[in-house]
């Protein structure tokens, strides 16, 4: 089965080819990045707009890369929530129109169950079950994956979720957006020649007891440590951008391995931008290998927004049950709970 894929939930436009049989055959991607730059974060509006200029072009690339034409496609996949609601309502109708136009199947893909499948991507996948850190966006939550659509939520975000706490410490050092990456670059480009900094940040919910998080807190500190060192120099701006970095990655790295020992599984994958951290990849390799467990990252490309992903996902729910009264219509879910989903 061909499936056809599109990711617009936010601000990159993302489209692939999915080949049951053969895997991925090919995807594009285009980040709005450059262009909310300017405003310091995502313009919704903008983001809509820009996702209907790029996905049919990106949608002709994937196809010429892969050397197939739309009348080979045997389904369609699309990002139905959550998200910005305008945004999602571009490859949504698109892929909808596409379906109907050619006759084929559809499936809506909630936009983390694609986070979460993502390292099922790559040449060794791991197996079921196994638990899963969601580091992306606004969400960090730990689930139990028996299967697809078998989730059971373990641990969720109080307030801010890491990625929202990366982007606001990176703001209140005065570093540019998107914040996430820029405050991890600043950390890990003074950290051989720092050593140990004098700055201290708390760690919210490390002991709490339970797999919950909290980094409303974590910012909090960050703000008051950066108000009673102001003006910041680049040295001490790099030294807190260290300090938050180890603060976050300490709790996700603990917080996954008490997971894993209360679920006696012995497998985790990690998925979403976050997720993308250098340090958090080390800490939880070291962490994983101590207690003789296994844990799979997606391919950095596919930590961030794409389209493989949501082809991917929706190939798996397609090839298991096809919807033989399709309906075309559609709307968009800007919220919708992962533990909503069921088998399919």
């Amino acid at each position: 089965m061909l499936v056809l894929g599109f990711e617009s939930s936010c601000d990159e436009t993302g489209v692939a080819l999915y080949d049951t049989e053969r895997g991925l055959l090919a995807h594009a991607l285009y980040s709005q990045v450059e262009m909310h730059a300017e405003y310091g974060g995502v313009v919704p509006e903008l983001a809509s707009r820009d996702h209907i200029r790029r996905a049919l072009p990106l949608t002709e690339i994937v196809l010429k890369n892969a050397d197939k034409t739309l009348k080979d496609i045997d389904g369609i996949a699309y990002t139905q929530g959550p998200g910005l609601a305008g945004a999602l309502l571009v490859g949504t109708s698109i892929a909808q129109s596409l379906a109907f136009a050619l006759n084929v199947p559809s499936v809506a893909v909630h936009h983390l169950e694609g986070h979460l499948l993502a390292p099922l991507l790559e040449e060794n996948p791991p197996e079921f079950p196994f638990v899963a850190l969601l580091v992306s966006g606004g969400h960090s939550q730990l689930m139990c994956v028996e299967g697809i659509g078998e989730y059971t939520l373990l641990g969720d975000t109080l307030d801010d979720a890491a990625g929202e706490a990366f982007d606001k410490t990176a703001k209140l050092l005065g570093l540019g957006y998107p914040g996430g990456p820029a405050l991890a670059k600043l950390a890990d480009s003074k950290h051989a020649e720092r050593g140990k900094t004098h700055f201290k940040l708390p760690r919210p919910m490390l002991n709490s007891g339970d797999l919950n998080f909290s980094f409303s807190g974590l910012k909090t500190a960050v703000l008051t440590m950066v108000n009673n060192n102001s003006p910041l120099t680049d040295d001490v701006r790099a030294d807190i951008a260290w300090e938050f970095q180890e603060a976050v990655t300490e709790i996700l790295t603990v917080k996954c391995m008490s997971a894993l020992r209360e679920t006696g599984l012995d497998n985790l994958i990690v998925s979403g931008g976050v997720g993308a951290n250098s340090r958090l990849r080390t800490r939880l390799n070291a962490a994983t290998k101590r207690k003789m467990c296994k844990v799979s990252y997606p391919r950095l490309e596919f930590c961030t927004d794409n389209g493989a992903m949501i082809a991917f996902a929706g190939a798996m729910r397609l090839r298991v049950k096809i919807n033989k009264n399709q309906d075309y219509s559609f709307g968009v879910k800007p919220r919708w709970d992962l533990a909503e989903l069921t088998k399919p």
